[in-house]
């Protein structure tokens, strides 16, 4: 069979008789670069959220939510595929430039490779299409022309296309406007289609260029880096009301999925004008925590939960939702529908993570970029760091506590104080928790516990 990547042909979707009235649509709202801490709901003092915290009102809201790897590309594969990035093998941004010149011919090869793994999965949009979806790409998306991922429209043109990096034509969403959004949500109302929307905004990311009447709030307030920062979240909170508001307009919200969730953390230092260590690319809670939101009013009644939720728990609940058949490669998330609908407790003991570094070593084998492992299970929290390869981007990397770190959340939410010594036993067990869940061949981990 001839690969997706070499023919950019248009997908071909079985016919599926189904009208919208029978399934729901589905929205994922995926912000860009946003710290957990960062939104009225969550408790901040002064950034304004207030479409956000709306949804936030009208959903099933888990604070305690996670995403599996603090990066932007990892991240969106999961959420496309449905498995973690030592599964999927997108564990960073790009190959490692140090072992082929970027652009060159060998650099090149290697990063076609990587578009080419999302062949070996049955993507969300790819499932949702075989029941009858519509499906649209807009944001960030790395993975070469949106029809790669089995979207039926989209706006991102794609590797090896010009800019087509990370998203290009569809980093101007939320930008300019969603004008490309609705023509779709109308033409799907229209052909009387459920739809599904990925909307992946540029948002709140750098360039923290935002208008001057949101700036403007923020500016006496706080140092100009963190005024501008505050001020494109709201920006982005304004582009997600914005969105919800004209699926109300057209009378289609009730029977819609909205799924809320951040790709990464991120924690905005005013000193070195970017984010802060231990946030995005870390596995600390700056960058692996995501509050998580399920709004379907015509299905789920409103509740905060403090269970544990994961990102790779977004793919099967969707999946679930609407009704698809499994795939054909066992997701290991979980389907969070039954309990979300019943008020149960989510039957998980434990939600696993691990971080790679940004430039990807060796893309046939995850462990030589491997940084850490974790695992959170109840209030504890452990970190295991391993000595995979850095290259650029070394500082954002900080590796400087190499023993186990273990963290209890619930008294130490910043993860100030390691307690791996006055633990012991709880760091060996959740260490063999770690192992059992991904076992690592080669990379060692950096010291043995004590």
């Amino acid at each position: 069979m001839e690969s997706k990547l070499l023919t950019f042909l248009p997908i071909i979707l079985t016919a599926v008789a189904v009208s919208a009235a029978d399934k729901p649509n589905i929205v994922l709202l995926l912000s860009d670069d946003q710290a957990w801490t960062d939104y009225g709901f969550m408790g901040h003092p002064n950034v304004r959220t207030s479409n956000i915290d709306q949804l936030a009102q009208e959903s099933v809201a888990f604070p305690r939510g996670y995403v599996p790897t603090a990066l932007c590309r990892p991240s969106l594969m999961t959420l496309a595929t449905g498995h973690y990035a030592h599964q999927h093998g997108i564990t960073g941004n790009d190959p490692s430039p140090k072992y082929a010149e970027r652009d060159s011919p060998i650099y090149n090869r290697r990063r076609t490779k990587l578009i080419s793994y999302i062949d070996r999965f049955d993507t969300l949009p790819e499932l949702l299409g075989e029941a009858g979806y519509l499906s649209h790409q807009s944001g960030k998306w790395w993975e070469g022309n949106y029809s790669l991922g089995g979207f039926t429209h989209g706006m991102t043109r794609g590797y090896p296309q010009p800019g087509g990096r990370h998203g290009d034509d569809g980093l101007k969403i939320g930008r300019e406007g969603l004008k490309e959004i609705y023509d779709f949500v109308d033409m799907a109302v229209k052909q009387d289609k459920p739809f599904y929307i990925w909307y992946a905004a540029f948002l709140p990311h750098t360039p923290h260029n935002p208008p001057e009447r949101l700036l403007k709030k923020y500016r006496n307030h706080h140092p100009i880096s963190i005024a501008k920062y505050y001020a494109m979240i709201e920006w982005w909170d304004e582009t997600c009301g914005e969105l919800i508001a004209y699926l109300e307009g057209k009378s289609i919200r009730d029977n819609t999925l909205i799924v809320y969730v951040g790709d990464n953390g991120w924690i905005q230092n005013p000193e070195r004008n970017g984010f802060a260590l231990r946030s995005k690319q870390t596995p600390y809670e700056g960058g692996i925590r995501q509050p998580t939101l399920y709004s379907w009013p015509a299905k789920l009644k409103p509740a905060h939960r403090t269970d544990l939720v994961s990102s790779i728990d977004i793919f099967p609940t969707m999946l679930a939702a609407a009704g698809t058949r499994n795939p054909k490669i066992e997701v290991p998330g979980l389907n969070l529908l039954p309990n979300m609908e019943k008020g149960t407790a989510i039957p998980r003991n434990a939600i696993f993570g691990e971080s790679f570094a940004h430039d990807i070593a060796d893309i046939e084998n995850p462990e030589a970029s491997l940084l850490f492992r974790w695992v959170i299970e109840d209030d504890w929290k452990l970190l295991l760091t391993y000595n995979g390869e850095v290259n650029r981007h070394a500082q954002v990397h900080p590796r400087d506590e190499k023993r186990p770190q273990l963290f209890n959340l619930q008294n130490d939410p910043h993860e100030k104080t390691n307690m791996a010594a006055l633990n012991p036993k709880i760091v060996e067990r959740m260490a063999k928790m770690i192992g059992d869940w991904y076992p690592v061949t080669e990379r060692k981990v950096l010291t043995k516990f004590e």
